[in-house]
């Protein structure tokens, strides 16, 4: 397969349960082995490997959990040890990374505690530190609420507006799709088209895998 993602754009990746999806997010970053080469072409003088983001799908804590985002993003960023007072600076760090998604009110909240929509404004943060030239989002939209979901994919079309990077991520839900996507690619195995959102949600193609007919609604002419 081969796609082109471009500066300042949102790419879709949609397809069936089992259509490689996850894997392909696992191979670019490199997690799991893979046959064949994966080539990055960088215009503007970038390193031939770029810097990736990368939220996880669905990831869990324990409703009791004691961490704090603080303790949670501090561990992470620079590996401090949960148990000890975060000091000031890196605490600073921590809400300027916050800050990014207008999360730096999550700042105290126990990390068990944050709903859906909240747990992903943290990741998302989390995967802009330091600010990478691809986003990668492994079904962000997952247990996340309608009111939820249109927040976030408003703070990601914020994003790409915001820092000159390219969004990859994978969904089921095709409502988002025009009113955010640039690009949608439906994978299975392997590309079978993409395109607009407009054409790839009206074409035969989609209306084979997913047996749905959305061609009147991604605006598609007869």
């Amino acid at each position: 397969m081969s796609f082109q993602l471009n500066c300042r754009e949102i790419t879709a990746l949609i397809g069936p349960n089992g259509a490689g999806k996850s894997s392909l997010f696992r191979s670019i970053l490199g997690q799991i082995p893979y046959s064949g080469s994966i080539r990055f072409e960088l215009a503007g003088g970038y390193p031939s490997r770029p810097k990736i983001g990368y939220v996880p799908q669905s990831p869990s804590f324990e409703r009791s959990c004691p961490v704090s985002v603080l303790d949670f993003f501090a561990a992470a960023i620079a590996r401090w040890p949960v148990f000890l007072p975060v000091p000031s600076a890196l605490r600073e760090k921590v809400t300027e990374c916050l800050t990014r998604v207008h999360a730096e009110a999550l700042l105290k909240k126990r990390i068990g505690s944050l709903s859906g929509g909240e747990l992903q404004r943290v990741l998302l943060a989390l995967a802009l530190e330091p600010i990478p030239q691809i986003l990668i989002l492994d079904e962000p939209l997952s247990g996340v609420d309608m009111g939820g979901e249109h927040l976030l994919m408003e703070m990601l079309d914020e994003i790409r507006r915001t820092y000159d990077l390219s969004i990859l991520f994978s969904t089921h839900d095709f409502s988002t799709l025009q009113l955010y996507a640039d690009q949608v690619i439906l994978l299975q195995q392997q590309i079978l088209t993409s395109g607009t959102p407009a054409q790839v949600l009206g074409s035969t193609e989609f209306r084979s895998v997913f047996h749905l007919d959305l061609g009147k609604k991604g605006g598609e002419a007869p």
